[in-house]
């Protein structure tokens, strides 16, 4: 897979969620999610997050993939619900880059 058909897949992923943000709550779990508000969405991704790092701590690669797949979904509904999208971590990445992980946490503003 090449990296530009990754970023396919977390654009059409992105798309996706802000289609049905605004959808039936009753057939939509973006909907239903997006309406129960951001704390909630918030919360909900915190949960995944738990969960990756259990299946990480397993080694079982396929339950860590399922996880981690979990987690970014819950993060696009995020950044959905925060008017923001998967270019703005592109472009905060690609800002860092080249920068040590010490160093870019110590200039970050308090």
């Amino acid at each position: 897979m090449t990296s530009d058909s990754r970023q396919d897949a977390f654009d059409r992923l992105m798309a996706t969620v802000i289609a049905r943000r605004g959808g039936d709550p009753a057939s939509s779990y973006v909907a239903k999610l997006t309406s129960r508000g951001r704390a909630k969405i918030a919360q909900k991704l915190g949960e995944e997050a738990v969960e990756t790092v259990i299946a990480a701590m397993s080694s079982d690669r396929e339950a860590l993939v399922g996880e981690a797949t979990d987690l970014v979904f819950h993060l696009a509904v995020l950044l959905a619900d925060a008017r923001l999208s998967f270019d703005d971590i592109r472009r905060e990445l690609a800002r860092r880059e080249g920068i040590s992980g010490i160093d870019e946490k110590a200039g970050r503003k308090l």
